[in-house]
């Protein structure tokens, strides 16, 4: 046993705040509901992502919820909220920029990608070119996750780089696992199985981290060590990334089920 799921998160919309979860049900295109919506900018066609502070950085003060039918809410900073299906118009003044709503991940839709250490250098307003990376090339059609379905962080890795349990949202992760172990074991479970709850994963490889960590996150401070830390300690290999800052490690689905916080977390080798 690798230890327990500690929390549950789920981000209804790409780049805002999301919902921490007592139970969620994994199915084979990640954490039901998790980046269900994006926000895809008129003017190029690209989703629209914090990962280009800049430019959308201010989506990570707006909260996306999901209601008991299903349906999806968005609250603006001002306190205004209103159905996700409502809320291009109001975002699109809030940006700068116009946007629709999209429900459904386009084959081969884009996001721009800013490079860490230019946001670190010159802040988040400094003008250079960001790489375009393509969304979902480990995970099946329809959700708007960066790359496969489930993205994992145990506490070791959170506690290594200074952040509490209430500040895991830097990292966007769907499953926190408290660990007895030493931070960035994560590393070690590429190609393993993790079984939580009645799911099972495979991980696919260490999650790079781009500037998203180091922004303020709702009422929280800009914090550049959530991303220096891993620079100066965790650097990995990563293929399409090169030598990146890692935390983390993103996983297919294996078999689909429910988690709850508090279950079991066995991770299985992969075999040699």
């Amino acid at each position: 046993m690798a230890g327990r799921v500690s929390a549950l998160h789920r981000y209804p919309v790409k780049s805002m705040l999301g919902e921490v979860r007592d139970r969620v049900r994994i199915g084979p295109m990640g954490v039901d509901g998790d980046r269900r919506y994006a926000l895809i900018d008129e003017e190029t066609g690209r989703v629209a992502t914090a990962k280009h502070p800049r430019r959308w950085s201010t989506l990570l003060q707006c909260a996306s919820t999901t209601g008991e039918d299903g349906s999806v809410t968005v609250t603006l900073p001002d306190g205004r909220s209103m159905p996700v299906t409502e809320a291009a118009e109001p975002l699109s003044e809030l940006l700068g920029r116009t946007v629709h709503v999209a429900d459904e991940r386009a084959a081969g839709v884009v996001l721009e990608r800013s490079d860490p250490l230019e946001v670190l250098a010159h802040g988040i307003d400094a003008e250079f070119d960001p790489v375009l990376l393509e969304l979902g090339q480990g995970a099946p059609g329809g959700a708007f996750v960066d790359h496969s379905p489930v993205h994992l962080i145990t506490t070791a890795t959170l506690d290594a780089i200074g952040v509490g349990p209430a500040e895991a949202l830097r990292y966007r992760p769907n499953v926190v696992i408290d660990v007895g172990s030493e931070p960035f074991v994560e590393n070690e479970w590429v190609g393993a199985q993790i079984e939580l709850g009645e799911a099972t994963l495979r991980v696919t490889l260490p999650t790079p981290r781009c500037a998203v960590p180091t922004l303020r996150h709702g009422a929280t401070e800009r914090l550049p060590d959530a991303v220096r830390y891993l620079l100066d300690h965790n650097r990995v290999d990563v293929p399409g990334f090169g030598k990146a800052p890692c935390a983390g490690v993103y996983a297919e689905v294996v078999a689909v089920g429910t988690v709850s916080t508090g279950d079991k977390v066995r991770v299985r080798p992969p075999q040699r």
